[in-house]
């Protein structure tokens, strides 16, 4: 264990008044958060047209093509990256926040159809309820409806 000198300890509380003289850094503008929302939810909203038509081609009858499980794998990679994105932003109003969250759980599913889809798609065990079910996919359905919905509501909200 290293004891502090008188002089450490002189020079670590002169260190520790600069730092909080120092002014916090200004937060961003409501705008500049809800445009940087916005910006990464028009991404997003973009993605999901492709993300849509990998899980539909994993329903199709007949057997899937490799094709399909990596345009699955691609889409899924995109949604990832632009989930991440979503929650890296610091945002600190409110409803902003809320927005986010709202967007993240809704990326989260798309990111579950996209990985159910494969595994109903190219199961292990394939078996008549496994199919009957993997012929039922047609696409992301209403939660990519609510991320579109979500969008457009904070697109009226930017101008």
């Amino acid at each position: 264990m290293r004891l502090r000198t008188p002089q450490g300890a002189v020079r670590w509380h002169r260190a520790a008044r600069t730092l909080a003289h120092r002014p916090a850094p200004a937060r961003p503008s409501r705008r500049t958060q809800l445009l940087a929302l916005v910006a990464v939810l028009d991404e997003a909203v973009a993605a999901q047209t492709p993300a849509d038509e990998a899980v539909a081609a994993c329903g199709e009858p007949g057997p899937v093509s490799r094709r399909t499980a990596r345009m699955c794998s691609r889409q899924s990679s995109t949604l990832h990256r632009l989930r991440t994105r979503l929650q890296d932003l610091e945002l600190t109003e409110p409803d902003l926040q809320r927005a986010q969250a709202q967007a993240a759980r809704l990326l989260a599913y798309d990111l579950w159809m996209l990985r159910e889809s494969l595994d109903l798609a190219f199961t292990l065990r394939p078996g008549p309820r496994t199919e009957a079910a993997r012929l039922r996919l047609n696409g992301l359905g209403r939660h990519a409806d609510d991320l579109r919905r979500l969008r457009d509501d904070l697109h009226g909200e930017a101008g």
